[in-house]
């Protein structure tokens, strides 16, 4: 089987920051959010899109007056 060295490295280091932490999630999501704001890169987050449909569902969210039905489709 082929064997991806980037990969197996991506997981290795992924595997000794979990197990500083003993796999606690929450220690290892403070820990990302303290080294996320000492990177010193502007953090953006955007409002969701109005109108898109999700994935899974088919459904339209947050119609507006413009938007389409998208859960009836013509055949």
């Amino acid at each position: 089987m082929w064997q991806d060295e980037i990969l197996d490295e991506i997981h290795k280091i992924r595997e000794e920051h979990a197990k500083s932490f003993n796999y606690d999630l929450d220690a290892m999501f403070a820990d990302w959010q303290k080294r996320q704001s000492e990177g010193g890169r502007e953090v953006v987050s955007l409002p969701p899109k109005r109108g898109l449909t999700t994935r899974w569902s088919g459904r339209t969210r947050d119609l507006g007056e413009d938007a389409e039905d998208t859960s009836r489709r013509s055949t």
